[in-house]
């Protein structure tokens, strides 16, 4: 009797862990709140649900004298990175573009209202594409995701119009917790945590629906995001694709040197310089 009650106790201490515990936001999702030295970029507030997200904003030197941008980029970030850190330094990488990047801070990240759960992380993309949208006033909008922001990236592709994807070491979440985390835990805690991540951050699924064209950075050495995931994605793609393989590079390597040469190759593809004057 009392072995049974200890096992009893075992699969309801497991089953609430489960069902209630918010394990895939607790394992997946980093949020930090701390101040971080933006640069130039300027911070907007958008409204979201019964809060706000945060988004940073800057302007390539080009853009800069044009007055207004002639591309718009929505960046989403890995799941412990922040928009603040990167957005000021990243409108300059465009290489003569006018560009103007609107980075955003993922729910309960920096001053973006949480909490930080995986099920926010879509329709927060959504929003934060709306709204810029209404920015731009026409003009062609590009995502760029990272890592977990490639899953943000994706959903937003296939459900509002936009020129082109940007996708860095792209994430298969589902399936990289059942193939890789699966077999030391015989898919007890794998099983069910793959099965709660939102159908919205489904890459694979969002991958085959999407027909804009996409470039694709794959660090050849991703100790996180392994190759093989990346991928899963790459093939499930439908779109026009341009492959560009970031030599001897890790998951979390800048993209510079011959790799950001490469991409600005892949760039003139993706959104020639008609706009340019």
């Amino acid at each position: 009797m009392r072995k049974t009650r200890i096992v009893l106790a075992i699969v309801a201490a497991y089953l609430i862990l489960i069902l209630f515990g918010h394990l895939p936001d607790h394992l997946i999702l980093f949020p930090t709140k701390a101040p971080i030295d933006a640069g130039e970029a300027a911070r907007k507030m958008v409204p979201f649900q019964n809060g706000e997200l945060e988004v940073w904003t800057a302007k390539s030197h080009r853009a800069k004298q044009q007055v207004d941008a002639d591309i718009y980029v929505l960046r989403f970030y890995g799941n412990a990175d922040r928009a603040d850190r990167w957005v000021a330094a990243e409108a300059e990488e465009w290489n003569g573009r006018a560009v103007e990047i609107w980075g955003m801070n993922y729910p309960g990240f920096g001053r973006s209202t949480g909490p930080a759960r995986l099920s926010r992380i879509a329709p927060a993309a959504v929003t934060a594409f709306d709204e810029l949208k209404r920015h731009a006033a026409g003009r062609p909008i590009m995502l760029y995701g990272a890592s977990l922001g490639s899953a943000a990236a994706l959903h937003v592709a296939r459900q509002r119009p936009v020129a082109g994807l940007i996708l860095h070491n792209p994430l298969p979440l589902r399936q990289m917790i059942l193939r890789r985390f699966g077999w030391w835990n015989l898919w007890l805690f794998a099983g069910p945590i793959a099965l709660q991540i939102p159908r919205d951050l489904d890459s694979i699924s969002n991958a085959t629906a999407i027909q804009i064209p996409a470039i694709f950075l794959l660090a050849e050495k991703d100790e996180i995001v392994p190759p093989r995931y990346h991928r899963l994605v790459v093939d499930a793609y439908a779109g026009q694709k341009r492959v560009v393989t970031l030599r001897d590079a890790y998951h979390n390597t800048p993209v510079e040197g011959a790799g950001l040469a490469d991409l600005d190759r892949a760039l003139d593809w993706l959104l020639p310089r008609r706009a340019s004057h």
